[in-house]
């Protein structure tokens, strides 16, 4: 009956609860889809009383309030991956960016090189025992609520339990708030591939083997595979987040992670991220465990996958293989989240298969086609994927490996997965570089 106790007595409206935070505090936002809504709109309502307070945060799945022009003085964001939400205060400089790995992000605050005075959690009721999940947003959270002076948990019927590393005990909660509304959702399935999108895709599956191990980053691209692998065996799932698209290839038998070489037969995750579909089918979904993302993320563990297949998205790719998939030139689009860390996890994994796709090309603002496709990246443009760490790359035109390949054949290569519009530009250009 102890926690019976402790849940009654720690029970606050979120408005009292976000009395406690003090100006010039650092608060940790829980992100994706797990984010506290209800005591984010109670931390807005109370922030005309607040100074300076610092609130940190990955993607948010939720409004703009906490960022209008109001709030300056009160609640400043610094983001670690930047979604639409903050994507224009940051790029105005209105908030921040921390550029991190997402195998790196919570160690940022387990080392206290940010330290967190308040940890903004979501979870599901406690159950028998008093554990609480963090449900749908475990990976990023875990280790830095542990960090965090105090926790305050919105505690919600509709966040679903889920296995793994997710519990939480009721003990460990300073501030519980009672709430009842359906989590937010990001739909993530690509219901009518473009043509184009869907070249990519079938180029992409083709190579990718029965009996493996999948990350798929977030895209159009990596989403728009799931679509194709309906004639594949035995695959498994190693990833730092899980989408509706995964629910049918597990329902037909296509995953199943027979053939995993670690946590065999079980879906591995940092976070869910995707429709109430989902959150219905994790819940108390043995099958599925989610885990902290210092773990899922790391290239170390990502490697001992057999056969692990990273497929991740990219903005545009130089000539000699610079991959930016987080900025258009000097204006921030994203962050790294785990592209670096599978890409370089599942090359040295045996049998594994580091994948980047991408359009061949976009249209810009004035209505021109442009290259994705480039001799040397746009002025002020991030290089997550690196020229060593690169191997296959495919176009709606093909797909190449890069790996072990040099300056001149790289240039070859990727010219032939260009548009044809413009791959004899590349190659002047190439030459004008001396690379050919």
């Amino acid at each position: 009956m102890g926690w019976n106790s402790h849940f009654l007595s720690h029970s606050v409206s979120a408005s009292m609860a976000v009395r406690k935070i003090q100006s010039r505090q650092h608060v940790y936002l829980t992100g994706n889809c797990g984010v506290p809504r209800v005591l984010l709109s109670a931390l807005i309502d109370y922030a005309p009383e607040l100074t300076d307070v610092e609130i940190y945060q990955p993607l948010t799945v939720t409004g703009t309030e906490y960022l209008q022009p109001e709030m300056q003085g009160h609640l400043h964001v610094t983001s670690l991956f930047i979604g639409p939400n903050v994507r224009p205060a940051v790029n105005t400089g209105k908030a921040d960016f921390i550029p991190v790995l997402l195998s790196e992000l919570p160690l940022l605050f387990k080392s206290k090189i940010i330290p967190v005075d308040v940890a903004l959690l979501h979870c599901s009721p406690p159950d028998a025992e008093g554990y609480c999940s963090l449900g749908t947003e475990a990976g990023l959270t875990q280790t830095i609520a542990e960090a965090a002076r105090y926790r305050f948990a919105e505690i919600n019927p509709q966040m679903p339990r889920t296995y793994g590393d997710t519990l939480i005990h009721i003990s460990q909660l300073d501030q519980l708030i009672p709430v009842d509304y359906p989590l937010s959702e990001l739909q993530m399935i690509v219901e009518d591939p473009s043509e184009l999108i869907e070249k990519i895709a079938l180029n992409i599956v083709e190579r990718i083997p029965d009996g493996a191990t999948l990350q798929l980053g977030i895209g159009s691209i990596p989403n728009a595979v799931l679509g194709y692998l309906h004639t594949k065996k035995n695959l498994g799932i190693h990833a730092e987040l899980i989408s509706d698209g995964i629910i049918d290839l597990v329902e037909s038998g296509v995953i199943d992670g027979s053939l995993k070489t670690l946590h065999p037969g079980k879906i591995i995750a940092g976070f869910v991220l995707g429709t109430r579909r989902i959150y219905k089918w994790v819940h108390e979904n043995q099958a599925v465990e989610l885990h902290r993302t210092e773990y899922v993320n790391s290239p170390r563990v990502i490697a001992q996958n057999f056969r692990m297949t990273a497929v991740n998205s990219a903005l545009q790719i130089d000539l000699t293989g610079q991959v930016c998939p987080d900025s258009i030139g000097t204006r921030f689009y994203s962050g790294a989240g785990g592209q670096f860390d599978f890409i370089y996890g599942s090359s040295l994994a045996e049998d594994g298969l580091p994948i980047i796709g991408l359009p061949s090309t976009f249209t810009s603002r004035d209505g021109n086609l442009k290259s994705r496709i480039v001799s040397t990246l746009t002025l002020g443009a991030g290089v997550v994927t690196t020229r060593y760490h690169v191997h296959l790359v495919a176009t709606e035109y093909g797909i190449v490996d890069l790996f072990g390949k040099s300056i001149r054949q790289r240039v070859q290569l990727l010219c032939q997965i260009a548009h044809p519009a413009f791959r004899d530009e590349l190659l002047c250009q190439a030459r004008n570089l001396n690379y050919v």
